[in-house]
């Protein structure tokens, strides 16, 4: 018997729209993922804890603010003191071209910006999960 992946889908920052992120979990969840949901204005902190305590395989952030490098900077930094730097992080949201490598660059395993078709999403966080043989 297969354990599903277990995924945290959180909202970083100050960014009050979360129906993306909503829809994101939903869909995670129907293809057989196991998600938890964070809500809106979470910590960076807090999602590091939060991924801790329910012994996440990823973290998913979902950001339209525009402060997406700053948020994943200071997420990947909490994970680490977390003693959680294993977990994979994927972002999410308005996310312009010129910044996906960057983030990718600073340890992010993939960027679905703005757009990016759902079956698209899953297909990849399945092929990045099925490759770490988790």
């Amino acid at each position: 018997m297969s354990v599903p992946v277990r995924v945290l889908v959180a909202k970083p920052g100050l960014d009050g729209h979360d129906r993306g992120a909503k829809l994101v979990a939903r869909s995670l969840r129907d293809a057989g993922f196991e998600v938890i949901y964070t809500g809106i204005r979470q910590k960076p902190e807090v999602i590091a804890s939060i991924a801790t305590q329910e012994d996440v395989d990823l973290v998913g952030l979902s950001i339209l603010s525009g402060a997406h490098m700053g948020l994943t900077r200071k997420t990947l930094e909490a994970l680490r003191d977390a003693g959680a730097g294993d977990i994979k992080v994927v972002v999410g949201g308005t996310v312009p071209q010129s910044d996906v490598q960057p983030l990718l660059d600073m340890g992010v395993t993939a960027v679905f910006p703005t757009g990016t078709p759902i079956e698209a999403l899953v297909a990849e966080v399945r092929r990045v999960m099925s490759s770490s043989n988790t």
